[in-house]
């Protein structure tokens, strides 16, 4: 039986999931490993590099089937687990009325109620055991408006009230609850999601592996949350806690309209 700690991350083929599961495989986590694509099988290889078991279970997360897959995957295992990372999640650039219904509808199915299930799932056995953390990727676009996002945002405005709505509630155990929220970072989430033709598609973004340090770095410490990537996102996510909803909407829009490349 090992002795090293176990840990959860979805949406962990690429990008921010791929480096926060290179974060706890350094730090010398066991790892089971989630997402949809045949990408996941590369990256679990990645990982075991690092000296650490991985467990690569492909799922999709937006059907029930899906996340009861995979917290009955990891309970497979029989240990306990010591953290999990919820940062799977999609996004759906252009004008609400002309997207498609089953593109944001799958926005919400992934980033609202599989991260919503996850969370009432993995964190009731760290409730039971009074030990665990759980880390919600969530974004600086949860503090505004979204147009031509209107759906995304949205669905990090709820992780972002649900967060740190648990962490409060948890606030007297040994579970913790913590929100990252990083600004627009180098991953395939701008080509997945239509939106190279944007000024925020193609404008300046940060390094994942950074963003990633700085959140588990965060969920060690036990921090409900942090605003993570270069000191320009910092700074301007600072600057914008302060603005009123509608000037944060009209300059969202400026940077997400179709186009505006």
């Amino acid at each position: 039986m090992t002795s090293r700690p176990l840990a959860v991350v979805t949406g962990a083929s690429s990008g921010i999931g791929l480096e926060l599961a290179r974060q706890f495989a350094t730090h010398g986590f066991d790892l089971v490993v989630n997402a949809e694509d045949a990408e996941l099988d590369t990256a679990a290889d990645q990982l075991r590099a690092e000296g650490v078991d991985v467990s690569a279970v492909r799922l999709d997360l937006r059907t029930r089937d899906g996340v009861a897959g995979l917290h009955a995957a990891v309970a497979a295992t029989g240990r306990p687990v010591a953290a999990v990372a919820l940062n799977a999640g999609v996004g759906k650039g252009g004008p609400f009325v002309e997207n498609p219904i089953e593109d944001e509808q799958a926005i919400i199915d992934l980033n609202v109620t599989a991260t919503f299930r996850l969370a009432k799932l993995f964190l009731r056995d760290m409730a039971a055991r009074d030990e665990g953390k759980l880390l919600i990727t969530s974004s600086i676009a949860s503090t505004m408006p979204g147009p031509y996002q209107a759906v995304y945002n949205a669905s990090k405005s709820f992780l972002q009230s649900l967060s740190e709505a648990l962490a409060q509630e948890l606030r007297d155990t040994g579970v913790t609850v913590t929100s990252l929220m990083p600004g627009p970072t180098d991953t395939e989430f701008f080509e997945r999601g239509d939106l190279l033709d944007t000024k925020i598609g193609t404008g300046p973004k940060d390094d994942p592996a950074q963003v990633a340090k700085q959140g588990f770095e965060a969920l060690m410490a036990g921090k409900d949350k942090v605003v993570a990537g270069s000191l320009m996102t910092k700074a301007q996510a600072a600057a914008t806690s302060v603005l009123p909803d509608r000037v944060k909407s009209a300059a969202h829009a400026k940077m997400a309209e179709p186009g505006s490349a």
